[in-house]
């Protein structure tokens, strides 16, 4: 089996295309590190097809497992998948399949993960929230009475 990836050095792309490209024959993809901006990543395109089928597959697999009602494999398949998830309230869980199952299914259409990495990342957020007693009844707790109307934004009257 393959490795998943190597690091490189971007300048070893721009020196030698070449044999840097002939690289994909052992590993999945190369991570191309740059020292200014973010890294790059190099894969075949026929990898990067594979990889958006599997993609596709999990998210219609995932969306027709909840509309048939066999969200309890869903559940209890959560914590093993996403080990913080046993942090959130039992009405965040369902909310956070659906919205797992609807952003995946658009993501796939769109080729284009990040929206899922994004809905991980927030739900991930809300369970440490939830896993930490003292932060969740800071950000929580009700201010006293009603706080009154919201005024108009500066420059936003009149338009």
């Amino acid at each position: 089996m393959t490795a998943a990836y190597e690091d490189v050095p971007f300048s070893e792309l721009l020196h030698h295309p070449a044999a840097t490209a002939r690289r994909l024959d052992t590993v999945r993809a190369l991570r191309l590190r740059r020292r200014d901006s973010g890294d790059l990543a190099l894969i075949r395109a026929d990898q990067l097809e594979q990889d958006s089928a599997v993609v596709d597959f999990t998210a219609r697999l995932l969306a027709s497992l909840v509309r048939t009602e066999n969200t309890a494999a869903l559940r209890q398949a959560l914590p093993e998948a996403l080990p913080w998830s046993v942090f959130l309230p039992e009405d965040d869980v369902e909310g956070m399949l659906t919205e797992l199952v609807d952003t995946a299914r658009g993501a796939a259409a769109l080729e284009n993960l990040a929206p899922i990495a994004l809905l991980l990342a927030q739900w991930r957020h809300s369970a440490e929230i939830y896993a930490d007693p003292a932060l969740h009844a800071l950000l929580t707790r009700e201010p006293e009475g009603d706080l009154g109307p919201v005024p108009m934004p500066e420059g936003e009257a009149g338009k």
